[in-house]
């Protein structure tokens, strides 16, 4: 079974977030900042990578994934804030 990602974009005023899940995290964050991502992502320009969480599998990227669309908004801010406070791109750390 493949690895499963759960992932946090933002926009350049760092105002929105949208979470996601992949089994291929640099490609498809890739896809988001080349504008193929959702109807919301593109909407919004949400292209910025600011957190992200690696599963053993994509059921499991599939149900966090699940758990926190449900959080409050100011949880999910304060989960990235803890691991990225300064909210910067996560993207070029991916492509090493």
């Amino acid at each position: 079974m493949s690895k499963g990602y759960v992932y946090f974009l933002t926009n350049f005023q760092r105002t929105t977030l949208y979470i996601g899940f992949t089994s291929n995290l640099a490609r498809r964050i890739w896809e988001h900042k080349q504008g193929k991502g959702s109807e919301f992502n593109s909407k919004y320009k949400l292209t910025i990578l600011v957190y992200a969480e690696e599963f053993d599998s994509i059921v499991d990227a599939i149900d966090r994934e699940k758990q926190l669309k449900n959080w409050h908004k100011e949880w999910k801010w304060n989960l990235v804030k803890q691991h990225n406070p300064k909210l910067e791109d996560w993207y070029e750390t991916l492509r090493g």
